[in-house]
């Protein structure tokens, strides 16, 4: 049975500055297959919720966050089993200090 993913306000924002700093440094064309492929990742979670792996700060594991390993992105989410949904929360470049952008969600 397919989840229903649901990105938060957050991870459209951090989605967006990660496509315009990718336009600023090598163009659009390069952004939108950026783009384009940051979203087929995430919408292959839809079927296999858990394509990623726990991530590796104990506390991100304890509260519940998988992280999708992407050549330079991290996308972080939650499964919500018994309603059968994936919720992005962060979408985060792999060189960011992307604990310190999670305690603050």
């Amino acid at each position: 049975m397919s989840y229903k993913v649901l990105r938060t306000d957050t991870a459209d924002a951090l989605i967006h500055r990660i496509v315009l700093f990718v336009a600023e440094k090598f163009g659009n064309d390069i952004a939108i297959k950026h783009l384009d492929e940051l979203e087929r990742s995430i919408s292959e979670l839809a079927e296999n919720p858990f394509l990623g792996d726990e991530p590796r700060y104990p506390v991100l594991k304890r509260q519940g966050y998988r992280v999708l390993t992407l050549e330079k992105d991290l996308v972080f989410y939650k499964v919500n089993e018994d309603e059968k949904l994936v919720i992005i929360y962060a979408v985060v470049d792999q060189r960011q200090d992307y604990l310190s952008i999670l305690r603050g969600l």
